[in-house]
């Protein structure tokens, strides 16, 4: 009888009466959803993890965390833990991510309109684009990328002489001229022709960077990205902008190789190539334009990026060594005199800009922490994650860690690396040096961006001596990568 009752007393009841149940059902499962994600789910984890002795840290700095906590500790990123892996041994295991059991977060939808690229992929489309990309970072296809690094570079160089006063010397700041070079360098490796779109892509994804990181700098709410903020309206007009021009210049570029024009040799030349010949034919190996999409929003900024930061922090620390400046002079007029243009094989063989550049990157790493997560219960160095915690890898206290570098592991020594990598740390069989990542998947631009790097650096020691500005101030802090927060005035010298 009961059972008859209700649905007659559903069909009686008023709609407004209905539509208050629901929303009322619709409260108590938020209510419920929100105290499960926001405190039992912390909570559980936070005592799984504290039961084996990782002692529960505040501090939003990593120094601070480390200073009060001890290596291994644990923080909070909103309802999250974090622990962080200081063990290069240990870091190297979870970058190894053998069977997947240490995927990478998942990136949150304002992160990923800098690129969704193959950075961010997991399991088989993440192996997918890796086959598809590879051919086109093969060295035969970068030694043929070297005159176009050497071309912009000489054109900054070029303008660097031509702005000197009459005693040969004048001041730049070389953080925006490295990202102007490495802007140009990577729209014409990129899409060749088109590199004056290139340059408007790459200007405006690092306007997008600025915005994104903003908000995790001053702390603010959640759900901050989805407020109507005049920053948040700007960042999905430059996306939209960025995917138009990107759109344009792949579908131009599909419809000059179906008409059989295939002598591009870029990036998205080879790109296009390759995935095509991957797929033979059948669709669903092949890449949607989508997703070249994407893969081209990370070229552009991974690949300027990374290379700007990696000079900018070059001429300043050379710049403050003096001695190290002249030693890579000597170097480079040993090999090219004033005049000759690097070549791929010579590159490849300097000893003391090899040395120099990863001295740069051990102290001035350019992603300063790379982020996994445990999916399921996990060991590591004889403690047992539960899913659903960050692990958080930090490179950059790695790279400065006295235990593993020695006493002078603050200090710009590039001679620890004379004897090569695996000589430079104190660790039996080497290890502790990061730069690039590590396992499978380790930058696969980073001989792309070693090649730049040199090229330009072995060009402007051909022709100018430099040191610090006096308004120069030494800040570094991060925007994704590691940037100059004021700058980087450099005095420049015609030689």
């Amino acid at each position: 009888m009961a059972t008859r009752a209700l649905p007659l007393m559903l069909r009686e009841a008023s709609p407004w009466a209905v539509a208050a149940a629901a929303a009322a059902a619709a409260v108590l499962w938020l209510a419920d959803w929100t105290l499960e994600w926001a405190w039992w789910t912390p909570r559980r984890l936070e005592r799984a993890l504290r039961g084996q002795g990782l002692d529960r840290g505040h501090q939003p700095k990593l120094y601070d965390t480390v200073k009060q906590y001890g290596k291994l500790s644990l923080t909070w990123f909103g309802p999250t833990p974090r622990v962080m892996i200081p063990d290069p041994a240990l870091v190297r295991e979870v970058l190894s991510n053998k069977f997947g059991h240490f995927p990478k977060p998942k990136s949150s939808r304002v992160a990923n309109l800098i690129a969704n690229g193959i950075v961010s992929h997991e399991g088989d489309k993440w192996a997918k684009h890796r086959r598809i990309l590879n051919p086109a970072f093969h060295h035969d296809k970068l030694k043929r990328m070297l005159p176009l690094f050497s071309a912009c570079s000489v054109e900054m160089v070029t303008r660097w002489e031509n702005s000197t006063s009459s005693e040969g010397s004048s001041e730049k700041d070389v953080w925006p001229e490295f990202q102007n070079l490495t802007g140009d360098a990577i729209s014409r490796a990129a899409i060749g022709s088109s590199y004056q779109e290139g340059r408007r892509i790459f200007q405006l994804q690092e306007e997008l960077a600025e915005y994104i990181v903003q908000p995790f700098q001053a702390n603010v709410i959640p759900g901050y990205w989805f407020l109507p903020t005049k920053g948040n309206r700007r960042m999905r007009e430059i996306d939209a902008e960025v995917r138009k021009t990107l759109r344009g210049i792949i579908e131009k570029r599909e419809t000059a190789i179906k008409n059989g024009d295939t002598s591009n040799d870029d990036l998205l030349g080879l790109l296009l190539e390759s995935s095509v010949r991957e797929s033979n034919g059948t669709s669903s190996l092949s890449m949607t334009t989508e997703d070249m999409i994407e893969e081209c929003k990370l070229f552009y900024f991974a690949g300027m990026e990374t290379t700007s930061v990696l000079l900018t922090w070059t001429l300043i620390v050379l710049s403050m060594h003096p001695e190290w400046e002249e030693r890579a002079r000597e170097e480079v007029l040993a090999h090219f005199g004033r005049s000759n243009k690097p070549d791929y094989d010579t590159l490849s063989r300097m000893k003391i800009i090899t040395m120099i550049v990863n001295e740069v990157l051990r102290l001035y790493p350019p992603a300063t922490f790379v982020m996994r997560r445990t999916y399921k219960e996990m060991e590591l160095g004889g403690i047992k994650y539960p899913a659903g915690v960050n692990l958080m890898l930090p490179i950059l206290f790695i790279h400065h860690d006295p235990s593993i570098w020695g006493d002078d592991a603050s200090e710009f020594n590039p001679a620890r690396f004379a004897d090569g990598v695996s000589s430079a740390t104190k660790l039996q069989g080497g290890g502790g040096f990061f730069q690039f990542g590590g396992g499978p998947r380790i930058c696969i631009g980073q001989n792309f961006a070693l090649l730049e790097a040199k090229m330009a650096l072995c060009t402007i020691l051909q022709h100018f001596s430099f040191e610090l500005s006096p308004s120069y101030t030494h800040a570094p802090y991060t925007v994704i990568t590691l940037h100059p927060q004021h700058g980087a005035q450099i005095k420049l010298t015609k030689l």
